[in-house]
């Protein structure tokens, strides 16, 4: 019976050590880590595109993963995360992949308080960091809307709609003071009621397979636009 007590006291200090180093990685590090070892270094003519990002991010090529048929494009979202994970991780899951251009997606689960209470001005502060590390690592840079949301299922007590019209408009008018290209999904996207059309969702937040495709078609011509400016 002492032996099977002590088993069982070793087990739950085991289980309660694995808690607490999962209860440590806030950023999620882990994710993408084996993934970003085992990823080969960009072939030479080869302009790689990494896109940052949360579910939606995620999302893109379970939903339509013909986009990423081509090597060219690596999809890093993790579903839940807020800006200021993002920006913890962007090193090892984006400048260390050594790409021509980044895709920022991000902000719609701070405004949704997913990791604690945030304002606009710091949702904003967390973006352009982001795009900051990137400048500084001559990457490029598309920066992304929003994608409009007229309520969060999770979070239904909170009314989004017009905290992303605002947020956008920063972005927009970030991008443009710093020659960023800014992608804006937000506008062939949204329905009258300043939500995401029920054409490309199946939730009113995601995207569904016709939401990527839109997306999809969005991001080509930034790019081109990135081409052009580089």
């Amino acid at each position: 019976m002492k032996i099977l007590h002590h088993i069982f006291i070793i087990s739950l200090i085991v289980i309660g050590s694995s808690l607490e180093v999962a209860a440590q990685d806030w950023a999620n590090l882990e994710r993408f880590r084996e993934e970003n070892l085992n990823l080969n270094a960009p072939a030479p003519g080869e302009s790689r595109v990494v896109l940052m990002g949360n579910s939606i991010t995620e999302g893109w090529p379970k939903f339509y993963p013909e986009f990423f048929e081509s090597p060219q494009y690596i999809a890093r979202g993790i579903s839940g995360q807020t800006t200021p994970q993002m920006l913890l991780r962007f090193r090892q899951d984006v400048i260390d992949l050594k790409p021509d251009v980044v895709v920022i997606l991000a902000g719609t689960n701070d405004i949704a308080g997913n990791t604690g209470p945030m304002t606009l001005d710091e949702i904003h502060g967390y973006i352009v960091s982001m795009c900051e590390l990137a400048i500084a690592n001559d990457i490029n840079i598309v920066l992304s809307s929003i994608l409009p949301a007229y309520e969060y299922p999770w979070k239904k007590e909170i009314q989004p709609a017009d905290q992303i019209v605002e947020l956008n408009k920063r972005l927009q008018d970030y991008a443009t003071a710093k020659g960023i290209t800014y992608l804006d999904y937000f506008t062939p996207m949204v329905d009258s009621k300043n939500g995401l059309k029920e054409k490309y969702t199946y939730d009113g937040v995601h995207p569904n397979k016709a939401g990527y495709v839109k997306m999809s078609k969005l991001l080509k011509q930034a790019l081109k636009e990135v081409s052009k400016r580089s």
